[in-house]
């Protein structure tokens, strides 16, 4: 079996977890979400966890499970704890600001570049303290959050030559020798 997929979702007391037919709904304080399982996955509930179980062993079904299981804690630490992911702004002149709730780049464009939040459970920041150089992006949902997260680095990708641009805080860019470097 699957090592992800065998091992049970614990559920903490402040979430609450609703299972009808293939839908599986999780609320917590943060907010609400659902998901609908793939029809070969069966979902129930035991001692309080959350358990999925696959027909059959061939691969798609191993997929399926440790899929499904994945989902499903996500959900649950999403709903109770949340998820951020961070980004850092390098280079002469760009930043961020906040305009509402809307996020306004300034990276070298002719233009401010405005990211709007897609729903009422993602959030921008631009801490004070860090002069617009670094942005947070908070919410419930982990797959929305990186897509935001991967959305906003589109606009101005990390170069290998000065390191300008947007990367997350834990990405490590590859410096390149110039020019001048190579002539040597």
């Amino acid at each position: 079996m699957s090592r992800i997929g065998r091992k049970p979702v614990a559920i903490s007391d402040k979430v609450e977890i609703k299972i009808d037919g293939q839908l599986v709904t999780v609320k917590g304080p943060k907010g609400q979400l659902s998901h609908t399982v793939h029809p070969d996955i069966s979902v129930a509930m035991e001692d309080g966890q959350v358990v999925a179980t696959r027909p059959s062993d061939i691969g798609r079904h191993r997929a399926l499970h440790g899929l499904t299981r994945a989902l499903i804690a996500n959900m649950v630490t999403g709903v109770s704890e949340g998820f951020r992911r961070s980004l850092q702004i390098e280079g002469v002149g760009y930043q961020a600001d906040m305009r509402g709730k809307d996020l306004v780049l300034k990276v070298g464009y002719s233009h401010e570049v405005v990211v709007n939040p897609p729903d009422a459970d993602t959030v921008f920041t631009v801490p004070s303290e860090s002069r617009g150089r670094v942005i947070h992006v908070d919410g419930i949902d982990k797959q929305v959050v990186g897509q935001i997260a991967a959305n906003i680095r589109g606009w101005r990708p990390p170069e290998p030559y000065k390191g300008k641009g947007i990367r997350y805080s834990d990405e490590v860019v590859r410096r390149k020798a110039g020019k001048a470097a190579k002539a040597k």
